[in-house]
């Protein structure tokens, strides 16, 4: 705050272009606009933090960097990596949840809320643009936050290259890459190949993924951009594990002896095909379609069975030493498609310049679902126990706009209608025919303000309501009290949230540019796990939580090409209301108590990194430093995993010659060897709360790229 406040104060005279250093970014209004201007937390990624010294094969690895998001590398292939961002979306065990994802304008979102963001080859990826708090809401079924990936753009001459990683546990990556230009055709290619054998045991994966970008500049004021992408996908599952095998050093790198019997893992794969169209009429009138259309299937092996500790024993249902190991394939067949269609006007109103959105959105997914027994007491079986379409399907309207109403006051407002509906279709009545269907409305207004006080320092205040659906994983079971397959539960209602926001941003002296706010998050009918038995959850309504917290990140560039980049996050989140919950898969029931902290989020989060670059050589080096506090597991925090600090250092050399561009580069990640908790899963009915983050490994990667 004092180096804010310093900011205004201070007799440096600025130049002009010091506030170009703010990124421009698309997600707040839909517009390109100064993220500087906008009264909207809002954090860009950009490409070196992105590539230069990464895997590039998880979101976890540049998200970390941004204030409020939590993202935790969970080493763990089958699942995708926990991403929430101001405690929204800590709950999700698979996939990402309270998080609208995007890449280009194409929602990576299903209609139901629930987002796969691992489609998207990370190393085809220019900038991903982050945005939190109440202006999310305009993008529909969300609470947490916006992530946006926007793609590479092509050069103007063809260009080819390729990189090869290798790494610790057999990791292995390769990446070819074709981009150019043709008359009025800009076109993209990127394809990839991972292999890695995990430094935990049955956590070996492969995945193959590519993506094709075609831009056609029809005219200046007509263009057409076409996105593929593409991935196929194995992975082994390792499952969480308990307290005594996650905190013994000789263990920690194990998997539980039910996931080597029924053999966890997981097999998906994804397609889908977006376009962007957008026509301009004029200056002050333009028109976006974005139609998107395509298909994913997921195999999932999971055991029911996970604290069993031999393939044949007794029974799956007995327990202790006398439990065998029991295993079911969920399978899912998705087809998905949606568009969403805008236009935008800007003009002034007297003379008041403004600028005005207004969408249509329209998404629906069609899961045919099925699950099998394929494993009781060690011994094969082919048993339906769910058979169903799960089909959900949105239509929403959203208004948006901004008003400078002062030559330093702007006013930015927005309001969305979202109407969601889902539908579950039997075909397996083993209990009754189980079809049903549920829908939700909601109007979500936001409203927001931003004073610049000097050209270098703005005071911003904004306020919205956010609306949060259950996805089908959430609405799948009603009771799991024994075990089996029940019909869908349908009476769950939407969490509906308050959101208010303060925040300052300023530039101080020519080097840094710095960002805070404060924000408070009232929610009701909160959606969290109510039981877990046999690795099916059902879940319920808790009454209302809140969210308080803190976001600051500071940018700087210094002499002698030394950069400096620091964010903390404050996140204050805990239940309002008691409750009752099933501890257990005994069905013990617990009371979790008003002011319990909501589980997997983190009080305190704090990254640091100081980079050098040494230009006569190409070099480059950076010191990377993360900690996060201790996170409790389950709703009645009962058992927690304790806070950690970890060191990364990565470093290259790059030339050019001629045509050529090479790279070289190396990183080493947990320098110190340390032993912590990487991310946990939450009210595992397990108690396999923890799983474990890697000790001391290594990336060395090389890339090549020619220009024709």
């Amino acid at each position: 705050m004092f180096i804010l406040i310093a900011a205004i104060v201070s007799p440096q005279v600025y130049a002009e272009d010091t506030i170009s250093l703010a990124p421009v970014v698309v997600t707040a209004t839909r517009t390109e606009q100064s993220s500087f201007d906008l009264p909207v937390a809002i954090d860009v990624v950009e490409k070196k933090d992105i590539q230069d010294g990464q895997l590039q094969m998880l979101l976890s690895e540049s998200l970390i960097r941004v204030p409020g998001i939590t993202a935790q590398n969970r080493n763990n292939q089958a699942q995708d990596p926990q991403i929430s961002s101001r405690g929204f979306g800590s709950r999700s065990s698979f996939g990402v949840r309270g998080i609208r994802v995007y890449v280009d304008g194409i929602p990576l979102t299903m209609p139901d809320g629930q987002g796969q963001p691992g489609i998207v080859d990370l190393s085809a990826i220019k900038s991903i643009e982050v945005m939190r708090g109440p202006f999310s809401a305009l993008y529909g079924n969300s609470s947490g936050g916006v992530i946006q990936m926007l793609s590479e753009d092509a050069p103007k001459s063809l260009e080819v290259g390729g990189t090869v990683m290798f790494g610790s546990d057999n990791t292995k990556r390769q990446v070819l890459k074709a981009s150019g230009t043709t008359e009025n055709i800009e076109y993209l290619l990127d394809a990839s190949n991972f292999e890695t054998d995990s430094y935990r045991d049955h956590g070996a994966g492969k995945k193959q993924a590519a993506t094709a970008k075609f831009k056609i500049n029809f005219s200046e004021d007509t263009k057409l951009t076409t996105l593929v992408n593409w991935f196929d996908q194995t992975a082994q599952d390792p499952l969480g594990l308990d307290r005594a095998r996650a905190f013994n050093s000789s263990t920690r790198d194990s998997a539980v002896p039910a996931a080597n019997f029924a053999n966890t893992s997981v097999k998906r794969d994804h397609t889908q095909i977006g376009f962007y169209f957008e026509h301009a009429f004029d200056d002050q009138n333009k028109i976006v379609l974005a139609p998107y259309v395509g298909s994913r299937s997921n195999a999932q092996i999971l055991t029911t069975t996970a604290l069993a500790t031999k393939l044949t024993a007794t029974s799956c249902t007995a327990s202790g030493s006398s439990q065998g190991t029991c295993a079911r394939l969920s399978e899912i067949d998705r087809d998905f498609y949606g568009m969403d269609a805008h236009w935008d006007n800007n003009g002034k109103v007297g003379n008041m310049p403004y600028n005005l959105t207004f969408g249509l959105n329209y998404g629906k997914q069609n899961d045919a679902r099925l699950d099998t027994n394929i494993l009781v007491n060690g011994v094969i079986s082919a048993v339906k126990n769910r058979d169903e379409d799960n089909i959900a399907h949105n239509f929403d309207q959203y208004l948006q706009g901004k008003l400078s109403v002062l030559d330093n006051v702007d006013l930015h407002a927005g309001v969305r209608h979202t109407n969601v509906q889902l539908e579950v279709k039997d075909q397996l009545p083993l209990n009754g025919n189980n079809s049903g269907a549920v829908e939700y409305q909601k109007t979500t207004p936001v409203i927001g303000a931003i004073w610049k006080v000097t050209p270098i320092f703005n005071v911003y205040a904004n306020y919205g309501k956010g609306f949060e659906t259950p996805t089908f994983v959430e609405a799948a079971f009603d009771n799991v009290t024994s075990g089996a397959a029940s019909k869908p539960n349908l009476s769950l209602k939407a969490a509906q949230s308050q959101n208010y926001e303060i925040g300052l941003k300023a530039f101080i002296e020519d080097n840094t540019q710095a960002n805070f706010n404060i924000f408070k998050v009232n929610t009701e009918n909160e959606l969290v796990t109510k039981q877990t038995v046999a690795g099916r959850s059902s879940y319920q309504n808790a009454g209302h939580t809140q969210r308080t917290g803190a976001e600051l990140s500071i940018d700087s560039h210094w002499a002698h090409d030394i950069s400096t980049y620091f964010s903390y996050t404050l996140l204050n989140a805990k239940f309002e209301d008691p409750f009752t919950t099933v501890t257990n898969a005994a069905g013990a029931t617990g009371i979790v108590n008003a002011g319990n902290k909501i589980p997997g989020t983190y009080k305190t989060q704090v990254y640091g990194e100081v980079a050098w670059k040494y230009a006569p050589m190409g070099f480059s080096t950076a010191l990377e430093a993360r900690f996060n506090n201790k996170v409790y597991v389950n709703d009645i925090n009962s058992d927690a995993a304790p806070s950690y600090t970890i060191f990364n250092i990565r470093a290259g050399f790059e030339q050019n010659l001629a045509s050529w561009s090479l790279k070289e580069y190396v990183r080493v990640e947990n320098i110190a060897d340390k032993d912590y908790i990487g991310s946990v899963r939450v009210n595992d009915g397990n108690a396999l709360f923890f799983e474990p983050g890697a000790g001391r490994n290594y990336l060395l990667g090389l890339s090549a790229n020619y220009k024709f």
